[in-house]
């Protein structure tokens, strides 16, 4: 994984026009480093996307993950283990808005930036939704780097592919359940044209591979693909 240790996180708000929502922010040892912005799956800031952030701060980057279903109910914190928990997250996942969640997040990039001991660059990563969010992120906002973990839905959004000028990296599992192999061949395709994208795709696996405790958590699969972003944030937000 991106490295060790736990963090001491706090929460902070971010101020949008029509609101405030929370998010947690992780700050790596010396107190100062590039920042990333962790955006979350659909299961809200839960103990796996703090952990995320709490790595990439044992790292040296400041991390920050805002609460995108504020607008829903503020505070989801849930786990992928029960039937229960599964169905609370889809039906937040279909209730989600996808142009207010990015505007949401270039809120947090901005407001992130101005943060004592938050160096100039920001990136962003996502997993799962967040993985969409994150391409949209490298195509709507200020963002200097984004990674995506087996983002849901890329290939609906492929004219956004022009917009994009700033390095990003996308993570496929190869046997993705939720992006079937037209949609990946889509993507791949659509990307090919852009200098700054890269795609690395994971052969047998399955979405949410890089999902700590999940079904499908390939710790082999997980740790390749976060040596190669941890590697990515170095080599373009330091």
């Amino acid at each position: 994984m991106f490295g060790g240790g736990k963090m001491a996180g706090t929460k902070v708000k971010i101020k949008v026009d029509d609101g405030e929502f929370d998010a947690y922010l992780a700050m790596p040892p010396k107190g100062r480093g590039p920042g990333v912005v962790v955006i979350q799956e659909i299961f809200g800031v839960n103990q796996v996307m703090r952990d995320v952030c709490d790595r990439l701060a044992a790292a040296g980057f400041c991390a920050i993950c805002p609460d995108l279903f504020w607008r829903q109910q503020p505070g989801i914190d849930i786990t992928d283990k029960t039937e229960a928990e599964w169905q609370k997250a889809f039906a937040l996942y279909k209730g989600f808005n996808v142009d207010k969640g990015i505007a949401d997040i270039g809120a947090t990039i901005e407001q992130f930036k101005a943060m004592k001991g938050v160096a100039e660059r920001v990136g962003a990563v996502g997993y799962c939704l967040g993985g969409l969010l994150a391409f949209l992120t490298a195509a709507r906002t200020k963002a200097d780097a984004c990674v995506g973990y087996y983002g849901v839905g890329i290939e609906n959004y492929l004219a956004e592919v022009r917009k994009i000028n700033k390095p990003l990296m996308l993570h496929i599992a190869d046997k993705d359940s939720y992006c079937k192999p037209d949609a990946q061949a889509k993507i791949k395709t659509a990307l090919g044209a852009v200098k700054s994208a890269e795609i690395h795709s994971y052969a047998g696996m399955e979405h949410a591979f890089a999902r700590p405790g999940g079904q499908h958590f390939d710790k082999a699969a997980a740790s390749f693909a976060d040596a190669r972003t941890l590697k990515f944030f170095k080599d373009n937000l330091t």
